[in-house]
């Protein structure tokens, strides 16, 4: 089965829809499918959930699609960096179901496992349990949280060989393995697509099961807060 696609756009081709739950990878800046997120962008889809660690900022990851409205909901534990995530949201234009970083990684790793719910003592207590199953075990108290199936999974990783095995580096594995389990499909933008055999076994961090298709391409890279010390 081809997986290996000549770019973004040719990878998306017949899978778009409006209304779909799209589960992005990346943490930050890092590791984000910078090339899918333009190619949805400029597909014209709308009417989008993103499950996604962040919006990155206002003019480079998903804050491109906020910019053009196409996005409608939100799941995601950090919403900094991005002052048009905040003024959408408080203007009550973008819906917003926030969750613990720690959560919406577990609830998509759950999706991806075939797992609908599992309970956690995350949020007990908080505005996030608000409207949430509460069970005790062991005079704990804990919550249900759902596992997320998303309609498709974007990620980036950093080699693949054609099959889909992949090897993310760094903070970019953080949350591009757990998304790419929970869609029904799943594209991969690569920075280096190798032949199958050239990657060792042992360092593989995403079985090629979970991806339908992929493309490689160049990356920008860019630097979130860029610090440096005094002279």
């Amino acid at each position: 089965m081809k997986k290996v696609y000549g770019s973004a756009a040719e990878a998306l081709d017949g899978i778009l829809r409006d209304g779909m739950l799209i589960a992005a990878g990346g943490f930050g800046l890092c590791g984000i499918p910078e090339l899918l997120l333009a190619a949805i962008r400029d597909s014209g889809v709308k009417d989008l959930t993103f499950a996604s660690n962040n919006a990155g900022v206002d003019d480079f990851g998903i804050g491109i699609l906020l910019q053009t409205r196409q996005v409608r909901k939100m799941m995601s534990s950090y919403v900094g960096e991005n002052a048009e995530f905040m003024r959408q949201y408080l203007s009550g234009e973008l819906e917003l179901e926030f969750n613990p970083q720690g959560t919406l990684a577990e609830r998509m790793r759950a999706g991806g496992c075939g797992i609908p719910g599992f309970y956690t003592k995350t949020g007990v207590g908080t505005q996030v349990a608000e409207g949430k199953e509460h069970k005790d075990f062991n005079g704990e108290t804990y919550i249900l949280e759902r596992g997320i199936f998303a309609d498709l999974s974007i990620v980036k990783a950093w080699k693949a060989d054609t099959t889909g095995n992949a090897i993310f580096r760094k903070t970019a594995r953080n949350f591009n393995p757990p998304a790419a389990m929970c869609g029904k499909i799943c594209i991969m933008e690569v920075e280096e697509i190798v032949q199958p055999g050239e990657l060792d076994p042992d360092t593989i961090h995403l079985p090629g099961i979970y991806v339908h298709r992929l493309v490689q391409g160049t990356h920008q890279k860019r630097i979130e807060q860029r610090t440096v010390r005094a002279a």
